[in-house]
């Protein structure tokens, strides 16, 4: 009994991580206009050169977001785009394209 009370716990407490490390997708949505040249409108990219963010996991997109800004992946275009994102950018840019 002790044991699936724990399980209840943790599962409990794993929900109300997730939830308060959750982006605003409005806010993302907004944020994404700078997007759009590169990714596309709806984050579907016209050129090859370009990925596609619609969909993508959120945990991926804010570590390579991350990675951007803090200079350990490097890119001339993309390094410069990421370097002013606060973290509650990154987390809203990333629940954004995840939901489309």
């Amino acid at each position: 009994m002790k044991k699936i009370a724990s399980v209840v716990m943790m599962s409990a407490l794993l929900g109300l991580s997730s939830s308060v490390l959750a982006g605003d997708v409005g806010a993302g949505k907004a944020k994404a206009a700078s997007c759009a040249g590169c990714h596309g409108a709806a984050g579907v990219s016209n050129n090859p050169l370009w990925p596609n963010l619609a969909g993508q996991q959120v945990g991926y997109m804010v570590k390579q977001m991350k990675a951007f800004r803090d200079g350990t992946r490097n890119d001339p275009m993309m390094s410069p785009m990421a370097k002013p994102l606060s973290d509650a950018d990154i987390d809203n840019l990333a629940a954004y394209y995840n939901s489309l």
